[in-house]
């Protein structure tokens, strides 16, 4: 099951060197953490399949707004990362282990998907939102693509990507240049490519 520090967030006081607060949140192991621009919350991802957020200033409790599944009614999938819209504080996107889609929650709508992105063919490794516009986030994976998508058509589904890149093998990090919005570097293989959208 992990140690109880992988399975729980804490916040450290980095000028005194010691811990702030150990929050109990998740069941097993966190794998991510991200704050939302603006506002004073922050989420968490791990292997017991929930998004936990969290409130800085009222750290006695977190709220799940988000649990996994598997589809089969078994054990909820690992959520292996987590990305917050860099516009729009209520949309949040993650992705399970070994699963080729990418979940966009409302926060304000609790444990229902406003969105699934089923553009890959196999497992996401990557997600970044557009550091410019609400509506648009890039995604990447084993199959070789980095897709945009528009989301601008939510609620109503997200049929298919607006921009599709083909490398030459799975990509395996993506980051959205917030300087440059019209740049987006994947890594793939031994090579970093920059990719002008």
């Amino acid at each position: 099951m992990g140690s109880l520090a992988a399975r729980c967030p804490g916040l450290q006081d980095v000028t005194k060197m010691q811990a702030k607060t150990q929050l109990i949140a998740h069941d097993k192991e966190v794998y991510d953490i991200a704050f939302a621009t603006g506002v004073h919350v922050f989420a968490s991802v791990g292997a017991d399949g929930s998004v936990r957020m969290f409130d800085l200033r009222s750290l006695e409790h977190s709220t799940i707004i988000y649990e996994s599944n598997d589809g089969k009614g078994g054990s909820p999938s690992p959520l292996i990362r987590l990305a917050w819209n860099n516009q729009d504080p209520n949309y949040l996107a993650t992705f399970s282990m070994d699963s080729s889609k990418v979940i966009i929650i409302d926060i304000r709508v609790p444990s229902l998907p406003a969105a699934t992105l089923n553009g890959h063919s196999q497992c996401v490794n990557a997600i970044s939102w557009a550091p410019h516009s609400s509506r648009h986030i890039c995604t990447a994976g084993d199959d070789n693509q980095a897709l945009i998508w528009d989301l601008s058509t939510m609620p109503r589904r997200v049929e298919e990507p607006i921009l599709a890149y083909y490398a030459e093998s799975e990509v395996n990090q993506l980051q959205w240049s917030k300087t440059q919005p019209d740049w987006v570097a994947i890594c793939f293989d031994k090579k970093l490519q920059i990719l002008r959208v």
